[in-house]
């Protein structure tokens, strides 16, 4: 469908990429992995030809449409609704509809056989587009990703630019391109708004290109895994998981050979050295010089793994209560956000608060802070040390500081070595850290406020959203520094994988109360399904047969068959139920299974597990249908 071929690019004379290729076939679904400064989104932008490549091509099929989801998009403005904006996705179809009014519109004064052929000739390519379904199409997706039904009039342009982002995503989804490509997506999506993207993508019918650092939603949403490194594009054939352990692998067959070829040159360099000056070896020793000269030479493994090791110091370990909530209330005019709700963290809690956009996780944060004016209680321990990492701390950046002295303004007392290591894990190197704050793009000083969060000496950490422009490594990073941290802090994110990594506690916001699950993010997704399907279905409830109804008189021998007949059924009946019964048992016990997190570390197992899961959901689909249909013939016969 598509093809790189040989791809440079440079930048000022630095290669970003040098003689690259890659073949894009019709359905891959593909991870675009590599760290920030390695090229990924200008990979993207050259094949939507919004940059020339320095040398080689990109061939593209007759048919192959490239839509591209990125952060330009941000800017666009609209005074139309953004269900119209949406629904620009369907140009042909739309541009029917307009034919299609002013044929009608003729109509009332002009009754020709040609005006009406030409009115069903339209129609029928309007209804072979699926003209009269659009509408709920772009309603389903744009409800899918977050938007309220009543949110759907309402002009583009008074929506924040993340939802703006949103709506862009929505037509480009009902665009249907051959090629579709995300450039950070979930940057701008709440949780449950990625599940649904992710579950889209997986029946998504062309070839997926996803940059993204959350690591879940590459796992859950690609097939393929290509790394950017070193102007190099390198394929795996499988998931983000799959890659990370395929690529040690590589590394280490590529370091053995390495090694081994090394020591095979230093062997042959020490015959030559040997024998140079003999002449009965002058014959060996050219034939060994001439084969060193034609070696092609293995490469020394470069590894871009990262490991951190922070010393977070307390000047004091706070009190057991960290902080306490008792009845508070909050609302902006008519949105209550909490009413009447009571919570309390302690001592060495790793709270992670999730759920949708809207449901007021960060105004939440900004009560726990103190700094949200609230009806009700709120109390601090003892000897708390909080410190606040927000997107609207980035104002309290010096702007004319270097990024190294801003974080010497920290008070962590850590040397300049240590914060040029800090810094490091954030993606500031060398003479880097000599930047002033106010050259730096909005994502490089969420990462230096994000730094001085962590190198402070609080024994309490409020983190609103921390992932945002982080890559991949940095948020490992994160992760390991906070599985470090002894102190206390509340997280809101809406990446899994860091969720997963840090939390001990999970919060949700309910029926406008702070709820708590006590346990990780694992235990509650398994603990809220089980709640989800419990109120979808009523519990353990055997299907009965439905009573018999009177009958008329009929002939004793005629009774005599009926009764058989329904009898016959009723036993049916009892089989299928007994049926059901051991595959909802079946299924359940699948469910703790799938709910171990071992399982997915082992694709094998975990594929046979969700094989097994499908099959049992469709014979027991296949059972309900027999016993409904049985069901209403028994209830027929006993009428």
């Amino acid at each position: 469908m598509l093809s790189i071929n040989n791809l440079s690019y440079y930048i000022g004379g630095r290669p970003l990429y040098e003689n690259a290729s890659l073949h894009i076939k019709p359905k891959d679904k593909i991870g675009l992995v590599g760290l920030n400064g390695t090229g990924k989104s200008t990979l993207l932008k050259i094949i939507y030809g919004d940059l020339q490549p320095s040398s080689g091509e990109i061939q593209k099929s007759k048919d192959c449409s490239v839509g591209f989801l990125n952060q330009d998009l941000l800017s666009y403005q609209s005074e139309d609704s953004i269900l119209d904006v949406a629904l620009e996705a369907f140009k042909e179809t739309l541009s029917l509809q307009d034919e299609i009014d002013k044929v009608l519109k003729a109509m009332e004064t002009d009754y020709s056989d040609e005006i009406i052929q030409k009115l069903a000739n339209l129609q029928e390519r309007f209804e072979a587009l699926e003209g009269y379904t659009i509408k709920a199409k772009a309603e389903e997706v744009l409800e899918g990703i977050g938007f309220k039904t009543a949110d759907l009039s309402r002009p583009l342009k008074t929506f924040s630019g993340g939802w703006r982002m949103r709506v862009m995503l929505a037509k480009l989804l009902l665009e249907k391109p051959s090629l579709l490509m995300l450039d950070e997506p979930t940057n701008h999506l709440d949780l449950p708004s990625i599940q649904w993207v992710e579950n889209y993508l997986k029946s998504y019918e062309g070839a997926v290109i996803v940059v993204s650092h959350d690591q879940t939603f590459l796992n859950n949403g690609t097939e393929t895994t290509v790394e950017v490194s070193r102007g190099n594009l390198t394929s795996y054939a499988g998931n983000y998981a799959f890659y990370k352990k395929e690529k040690v692998e590589r590394e280490e067959i590529q370091q053995n050979a390495y090694e081994n070829q090394q020591q095979m040159i230093k062997q042959t360099e020490r015959f030559i050295e040997r024998f140079r000056a003999k002449a009965s070896k002058s014959n060996q020793v050219q034939s060994r010089v001439k084969a060193l000269d034609k070696l092609e030479k293995i490469a020394e493994v470069e590894r871009d793994e990262v490991s951190v090791n922070f010393k977070f110091t307390f000047s004091q370990q706070s009190g057991r209560d960290v902080i306490t909530l008792e009845n508070v209330s909050k609302s902006f005019g008519d949105l209550q956000i909490l009413k009447n709700t009571t919570a309390r963290i302690e001592r060495g809690d790793k709270i992670a608060l999730i759920g949708a956009n809207g449901k007021g996780k960060s105004t939440v944060l900004r009560i726990i802070d103190g700094s949200e004016p609230i009806e009700g209680k709120r109390e601090e321990g003892y000897n708390l040390i909080k410190s606040f990492f927000a997107q609207h701390q980035l104002e309290a950046l010096g702007i004319n500081n270097e990024i190294l002295q801003e974080m010497m303004q920290a008070g962590s007392r850590k040397s300049e070595t240590e914060l040029r290591n800090v810094l490091g894990c954030f993606l500031f190197t060398n003479d880097d850290v000599f930047k002033k704050i106010k050259v730096l793009s909005g994502g490089e000083k969420s990462r230096v406020a994000l730094a001085k969060t962590l190198i402070s000496e609080a024994n309490f950490l409020l983190l609103d959203e921390p992932t945002n422009h982080l890559d991949i490594q940095s948020v490992n990073i994160l992760i390991q520094a906070l599985q470090q941290y002894e102190g206390t802090f509340v997280t809101v994110s809406h990446d899994r994988l860091f969720i997963k990594g840090v939390a001990n506690k999970i919060w949700y916001i309910e029926d406008e109360q702070i709820k708590e699950y006590p346990g990780t993010y694992d235990e509650y997704v398994y603990w809220r399904e089980n709640q989800v399907e419990k109120e979808a279905k009523p519990q353990n409830i055997v299907k009965k047969a439905p009573k018999p109804a009177p009958k008329s008189s009929v002939s004793k021998q005629e009774d005599h068959a009926h009764k058989k007949a329904i009898k016959e059924k009723e036993k049916n009946l009892e089989s299928i139920e007994q049926q059901i019964t051991a595959l909802e048992k079946k299924k359940t016990d699948l469910e703790h299974l799938l709910a171990q997190p071992s399982v997915y570390e082992d694709e094998a197992k975990m594929q046979q597990l969700n094989e097994a899961y499908s099959k049992i959901q469709e014979e027991e689909a296949a059972l309900n249908k027999k016993w409904e249909d049985l069901a209403e013939q028994i209830e027929s016969l006993q009428n």
